[in-house]
């Protein structure tokens, strides 16, 4: 079962709120991170951190590329690009 951090904090007068160290630390906040915040129809308040450019990066980093070549008649040629066309033959098995 997942632990639940759970804290207070009090509004400022400027609508400003301090989330405590322990949880900024918990989800790697710092300085200029970027949030989201979403509320539910039942007023439950969601906080997200928003990907940085550097996580984007990572993710993107981790994407395995391989090179399309299309034979004489224009179609994929499943011996030079057999994930992509695995892919898109809808044959998960294959990659």
């Amino acid at each position: 079962m997942a632990t639940i951090t759970s804290k207070s904090s009090k509004l400022s007068s400027r609508g400003q709120v301090v989330i405590p160290a322990d949880i900024r630390k918990k989800m790697n906040l710092n300085s200029g991170d970027k949030l989201n915040f979403k509320i539910d129809d039942f007023g439950q308040l969601t906080i997200n951190k928003l990907p940085t450019d550097n996580d984007w990066q990572k993710l993107i980093a981790e994407i395995p590329v391989e090179k399309v070549v299309k034979d004489k008649d224009g179609k994929v040629d499943a011996k030079k690009s057999p994930d992509f066309a695995a892919w898109m033959s809808g044959n998960d098995d294959a990659y």
